[in-house]
C-alpha cells in the first residue's frame, strides 16, 4: 500500500507541474497513451483509489479533479484495470469536472454529482 501511495504522490506532482505550465495536452496524452496491463482485480481498484485519497490528503496543496482523476486512471491501468478518464462540463453556470469510470461505473466520485455534467470526452 505504501508503494501505491508513493506512486500516486509522484504522479500528482508530475501532473501538477504540467497543468501549472498550461500543458493540458501533455496530461491528456499521458493518460490516453497509458496502456492497461493484464490481470484485472477489484481488490486492486479499491486499494488504488484509497492510495490516491491518502496521497491527496498528504499533498502540499488542494488537488483538482483533473489531476486526481488522471492519477487514478494511471494507477488503475498499471494494475490491469481498464479505467477511463471522463471530462464533462455544465453550461450555466459554467463548470467543468473530471472523474474516472470502470466498466461504466464511477469509481472516484458520486454518481449523483457527475450527472450534472455533459460528457465532453472519454480518454
Amino acid at each position: 500500500m505504501t508503494l501505491l501511495i508513493l506512486r500516486a504522490y509522484v504522479l500528482l506532482l508530475s501532473f501538477e507541474r504540467a497543468l501549472a505550465r498550461g500543458e493540458f495536452t501533455r496530461v491528456y496524452r499521458r493518460v490516453r497513451d497509458r496502456a492497461c496491463r493484464p490481470s484485472p482485480s477489484n481488490a486492486n481498484r479499491e486499494r488504488a483509489c484509497r492510495a490516491v485519497n491518502i496521497a491527496c490528503a498528504l499533498y502540499f496543496q488542494q488537488v483538482q479533479c483533473l489531476q486526481r482523476s488522471a492519477v487514478v486512471v494511471c494507477l488503475l491501468r498499471d494494475l490491469g484495470i481498464p479505467a477511463t478518464l471522463v471530462i464533462g462540463a455544465q453550461r450555466l453556470p459554467f463548470r467543468a469536472h473530471a472523474w474516472v469510470e470502470v466498466n461504466g461505473q464511477v469509481v472516484n466520485d458520486s454518481e449523483s454529482s457527475v450527472q450534472l455534467y455533459g460528457v465532453l470526452d472519454r480518454i
